[in-house]
């Protein structure tokens, strides 16, 4: 027999769908205006809920950020200007990752054309060196303006470069979000200093104690550090790794990214420098990637050994490299980057020195797609390697090197790259004190 009808029931359910037919009714007949102003409100709730906890380590005052978004939102009135007023909300977060991405509704919604995409770079990358800005390398337009490596740029125009650098993070910071501020610099002395062909660029610089003036015209030139500033000569080049020997015979690795097949790419690098006294692994410039990581380290634990400092490794590959390691970063260090040298310190393998610690920007994602259906957020929320520095992880921190290494103006000018010399300098010398892994221990014997 069929059960009673429950009438309280039957109405409470009627009311329900009339409740959500309105509710749809509403959102289909809403102003733009509205929808935008529901969108940041979603996403600053949800930002603070999903990555919150990120805010004190990265000082953002989030109270501020939503009063000013929220202000500014009811202002907007086109697709285009939500785009921008999302991305510039996004670069509050100081989340490297942070991306605003379109969904099927929002495709056909563009950048405004700020000439971005005919930008190029002048030829030369910076580096910050105690309070110099220095021309860390050059090459195209710079070089043909007589700019050459190890100069200090004094001025540009008639603002002190520190200044025009400073300013130059100010402003790039508005729409792009840098994970730390070491992450924000490096990227003003690279990418950051690119700008419309044409574009003349005034400059005061100093070489030993003479200061020289000159205009500096963009041509075309690439904006993407490729790491050191200068590599040992005679190394093997593949897509993602440069690799062999060093002047004094160290064995030396570029890893300039991370794909899947990193601890293969290691095995021929491994195989091609054969037997060194000590090994450099530089990772300056990793743009990051996805790889095995315990497939990765075990290429630097001797045939059938473990090591277990914090994590354990065992030895794989078939011709594993058991000597001291020395492993160079600086913070265009980024993502898979970050954590590929990282193990080697963090877990007791290698000695890490750099100029500062890399990006800070690994993390584990999610996407928030908004009401409006036109974008979704794309954000950390979950530092990676939680183990790393003393249980923080890397998110808004980066690797810490063991010691700090900055470029010297005389070495610059002299075609030298300081960090490798410094890495050799410690190869030769090994501070096992401050490193677990001892290669005697494990059977290993420089020959």
């Amino acid at each position: 027999m069929p059960r009673p009808l429950n009438r309280s029931r039957v109405v409470a359910g009627f009311v329900a769908v009339l409740l959500a037919l309105a509710t749809l009714a509403r959102d289909a007949t809403a102003a733009p205006a509205e929808l935008y102003v529901r969108d940041v409100e979603f996403a600053l709730a949800e930002i603070e809920k999903r990555c919150g906890h990120f805010f004190p380590l990265k000082k953002i005052d989030w109270k501020k950020v939503s009063a000013q978004f929220l202000r500014e939102a009811r202002s907007v009135r086109t697709d285009q200007e939500h785009l921008v007023l999302l991305v510039r909300l996004l670069a509050r977060l100081r989340d490297g990752h942070a991306s605003v991405r379109p969904l099927e509704k929002g495709k056909a919604v563009k950048w405004p054309d700020d000439g971005s995409s005919r930008k190029t770079g002048p030829g030369m990358f910076w580096c910050r060196s105690g309070k110099a800005i220095l021309v860390k390398s050059s090459w195209g337009p710079a070089a043909s303006a007589g700019i050459q490596p190890g100069m200090e740029i004094v001025a540009v125009g008639r603002v002190p470069a520190a200044t025009w650098l400073e300013r130059r993070i100010a402003e790039l910071s508005e729409t792009r979000s840098f994970s730390t501020d070491h992450q924000a610099l490096a990227y003003a002395c690279h990418w950051g200093l690119a700008d419309l062909p044409g574009t003349r660029l005034q400059l005061t610089l100093r070489a030993g104690k003479k200061k020289r003036r000159g205009t500096l015209v963009y041509s075309k030139a690439s904006t993407v550090p490729d790491g050191p500033a200068f590599l040992p000569e005679g190394l093997k080049v593949e897509r993602d790794i440069k690799y062999g020997k060093t002047a004094s015979g160290f064995g030396y690795i570029h890893v300039r990214r991370c794909p899947g097949n990193l601890p293969e790419l290691v095995d021929r690098a491994l195989a091609h420098i054969g037997k060194v006294p000590g090994m450099i692994l530089d990772f300056r410039g990793n743009s990051g990637g996805g790889f095995d990581h315990d497939a990765l380290l075990g290429r630097f634990v001797p045939e059938g050994k473990t090591i277990a400092f914090a994590k354990r490794y065992r030895s794989a590959g078939p011709q594993p490299y058991g000597g001291p390691a020395v492993v160079i970063v600086d913070a265009t260090v980024r993502s898979a980057g970050e954590t590929a040298a990282g193990i080697f310190k963090e877990d007791g393998r290698g000695y890490m020195i750099g100029e500062t610690p890399t990006a800070g920007m690994s993390a584990s994602k999610t996407t928030i797609p908004l009401p409006s259906e036109l974008f979704a957020l794309y954000v950390s929320v979950h530092s990676n390697k939680k183990r790393f520095n003393g249980g923080r992880g890397i998110e808004g921190i980066g690797v810490v090197p063991h010691e700090t290494v900055e470029y010297r103006a005389v070495d610059l000018a002299r075609g030298v790259d300081t960090l490798i010399a410094r890495a050799e300098q410690i190869l030769g010398s090994f501070p096992r004190g401050k490193v677990p892994y001892d290669p005697a221990r494990f059977g290993w014997r420089p020959d």
